[in-house]
């Protein structure tokens, strides 16, 4: 199922399948691991939602639901 990384669940994970965004938002995802094929994965919310954390190729990072929606995810069944 395609969607947005905005949607992705605590503790369920997705595969990039790519961007939206263009310009320096474009490249500060791209830089930070965001890219098509890579495994994200929900890790938590803060106590107000957001932002939330994710591990992406090994790393832990904070997102905010506004860099979320440029990011096309498919989630990965278990």
């Amino acid at each position: 199922m395609q969607t947005t990384l905005k949607d992705l669940d605590i503790e369920k994970k997705c595969i990039v399948i790519g961007l939206l965004n263009d310009g320096i938002s474009r490249r500060r995802m791209l830089d930070l691991g965001i890219v098509p094929g890579a495994l994200i994965e929900g890790i938590r919310k803060s106590p107000l939602g957001e932002p939330k954390l994710y591990k992406i190729k090994g790393a832990l990072i904070a997102l905010r639901k506004e860099e979320t929606v440029n990011i096309l995810v498919k989630i990965v069944e278990k």
